[in-house]
C-alpha cells in the first residue's frame, strides 16, 4: 500500500467512525479497529498529513478528528463500494411502490419509502411536463355549459382544468372535439404541444370554433408547469435527531426544505443527466442547506429523465448506505413510470 493509499484508508477510516459514533476519531482507534498494518504513530503522521490538506480538522481541544466538507468530499468520489440491499429488503420495496394506483401514490409512496430506508428527509419532484408526451385528452361535460378538460402524460401525471362554454354541446359535438384534440396531440411531445394547440380552432367546423378557442385556453394552461406543487417531501422530523450536526440551525434547514422551488431547482440541476449525484455542505448554494448533504438521483428513461428524488440529511451520514437506497428506489419508480 502506498503513503497516498494509506492516507486514504486513514481518511475512510475516521468518516466512517465518525458517522457510527459521533465522536472525534483517534489514531488508536483507527489502528485498533481497521486493520491497516501500521503503527500508531504512522496513523498520527498520516492524520497530520490529512489535516494540513483539509480533509479532517480537530474540534476544540480534543486530541481526535473530525472530517470537513473536503475530507468527505474525496470519500465520495472515492466511495468504490456501496451497501447493497438484501434480495428481501429489494423485494419488500418493490412490492410497496409497485401497490401504488397511479403516478400521485407511486410518488408518495416512494417519498415516505426512502426517509424510512435512509432516515434523513426525503424529496421526490413530479415528472417534468416540458419532459413529457401526450398520452391521451379527456374532454367531459360537466353541466350543461361546462367544461373539463384531462391531459394525462405518458408518465402518467394529470393535469385538469374546468372552464364555462357559451353554448351547450351536444354529445357528438363533444366527441368531435375530443377526436380532433387526440388526433393532434396524443404522441408529441407536450414542449411542442402549445403550438399544436393554436392550430387546433382551424380543424374543426366553425359552429365548434368558439368550444375549440376555449378548450384551447385551458389545454395551454394545464401544459405550464406548476413549479410551486412540483416537490414532495417526507420525513423532515428525522432530521430533529440530527439537529446538533447542522452548523445553522435546524430551523433555517427546515425552512430550506419548505422553499419547494429551491429544492426543484437543486433536484433538476443534479439530475441533468443519469447516475447519484451528491453535494456536500457549502457545494449547496441555499444558504439553509450548507450544514447539509443532498444525495439524489434521476429517474426515467436514459435520454428523458422525467424527475428525480434523493435525501438531505447532515454531512455526517451513512453516505453508502444512502447512495445505496437512493439508487435503488430511482430504479423502481422509473420501471413503474415506463412500464405504465
Amino acid at each position: 500500500m502506498s503513503a497516498d493509499q494509506r492516507r486514504l484508508a486513514v481518511l475512510r477510516a475516521v468518516v466512517e467512525d465518525f458517522v457510527s459514533t459521533n465522536e472525534p476519531v483517534g489514531s488508536k482507534a483507527i489502528v485498533e479497529r481497521h486493520g491497516l498494518g501500521v503503527s500508531a504513530a504512522t496513523v498520527r503522521n498520516d492524520m497530520a498529513a490529512l489535516e494540513e490538506e483539509g480533509y479532517i480538522t480537530h474540534p476544540h481541544t480534543s486530541a481526535g478528528r473530525i472530517p470537513t466538507d473536503k475530507g468527505y468530499r474525496l470519500f465520495v468520489d472515492r466511495l468504490d463500494e456501496l451497501r447493497p440491499m438484501s434480495s428481501a429488503e429489494r423485494r419488500a420495496i418493490e412490492r410497496f411502490i409497485a401497490g401504488a394506483v397511479d403516478l400521485d401514490d407511486v410518488l408518495r409512496r416512494s417519498v415516505r419509502l426512502l426517509s424510512q430506508l435512509t432516515r434523513q428527509a426525503a424529496v421526490i419532484s413530479y415528472p417534468s411536463l416540458s419532459r413529457s408526451g401526450v398520452r391521451h385528452i379527456e374532454i367531459v361535460p360537466v353541466g350543461a355549459t361546462r367544461i373539463m378538460v384531462v391531459v394525462i402524460t405518458d408518465a402518467g401525471r394529470v393535469e385538469q382544468r374546468v372552464a364555462d362554454l357559451p353554448d351547450e354541446l351536444a354529445a357528438d359535438d363533444v366527441a368531435e372535439l375530443r377526436t380532433e384534440v387526440n388526433r393532434s396531440l396524443v404522441g408529441k411531445p407536450l414542449s411542442a404541444s402549445v403550438e399544436l394547440v393554436e392550430t387546433l380552432p382551424e380543424e374543426v367546423r366553425t359552429s365548434l370554433r368558439p368550444a375549440m378557442a376555449i378548450i384551447c385556453t385551458l389545454l395551454i394552461d394545464a401544459l405550464v408547469e406548476p413549479a410551486d406543487s412540483r416537490i414532495l417531501v417526507g420525513g423532515a422530523a428525522n432530521l430533529t435527531r440530527h439537529s446538533a450536526d447542522f452548523h445553522s440551525s435546524l430551523g433555517e434547514v427546515l425552512e430550506a426544505l419548505e422553499e419547494h422551488v429551491v429544492l426543484l431547482k437543486l433536484i433538476d440541476e443534479s439530475n441533468a443527466t443519469a447516475g447519484v449525484h451528491v453535494s456536500i455542505g457549502a457545494e449547496n448554494p441555499t444558504p439553509g442547506l450548507q450544514s447539509t448533504s443532498v444525495v439524489t438521483a434521476a429517474y426515467g428513461e436514459d435520454g428523458n429523465l422525467l424527475g428525480g428524488l434523493g435525501v438531505v440529511g447532515p454531512t455526517r451520514m451513512d453516505y453508502a448506505g444512502n447512495i445505496g437506497a437512493v439508487m435503488t428506489v430511482a430504479r423502481y419508480v422509473s420501471r413503474l413510470i415506463n412500464s405504465g
